[in-house]
C-alpha cells in the first residue's frame, strides 16, 4: 500500500505527478477529483514534453460549470501519480483555467485501477493495486 499525503485543510487534494514524453518527463500537480471520469492534463504542460494534437486518439469535449471545452484524448508512453506507474496511459488534454495552480486532474481512469482509501480528516490518501 501506497500512502500519499495531501493538504486536510485545502479545498482541493493535490498530488504529484509525472509525465513523460519525447522530450523526457516532467512533473505536475493534479487535483484528485472522483467526480472526472477522465485523467486530465494541461495543453501547455504535453506540448513542453514534446507531444502533438495531431498524435491524439480523438477529439473531446467536456462540460464545464463555465461551459464547454474542447480538447483531444492523448495517450502518453508513462504516468506516474499516487506511487505507481502505468504505462501507455490515456490521458485527456485541456486548456485549464488559471488560478487554481493545478496542472489537471487524476480522475476515475487511473484511480479505477486500484484500491482508494481516502481519509480526509487524516489528509491522508491509501492507495493499493487490485488483488
Amino acid at each position: 500500500m501506497r500512502i500519499t499525503r495531501f493538504d486536510p485543510k485545502s479545498d482541493l487534494i493535490i498530488v504529484k505527478a509525472r509525465v513523460w514524453g519525447p522530450r523526457g518527463k516532467m512533473p505536475a500537480s493534479l487535483a484528485v477529483d472522483t467526480g472526472s471520469a477522465h485523467t486530465v492534463i494541461a495543453a501547455s504542460l504535453i506540448d513542453t514534453l514534446g507531444y502533438s494534437p495531431r498524435q491524439g486518439e480523438a477529439i473531446t469535449t467536456v462540460r464545464t460549470a463555465v461551459g464547454k471545452e474542447q480538447g483531444y484524448v492523448l495517450r502518453v508512453s508513462r504516468f506516474w501519480s499516487l506511487g505507481f506507474t502505468v504505462s501507455d496511459f490515456p490521458l485527456h488534454v485541456f486548456d485549464l483555467p488559471d488560478g487554481f495552480g493545478i496542472d489537471g486532474l487524476v480522475g476515475l481512469s487511473f484511480l479505477r485501477q486500484f484500491i482508494v482509501e481516502l481519509r480526509l480528516a487524516e489528509g491522508r490518501l491509501c492507495v493499493d493495486r487490485l488483488g
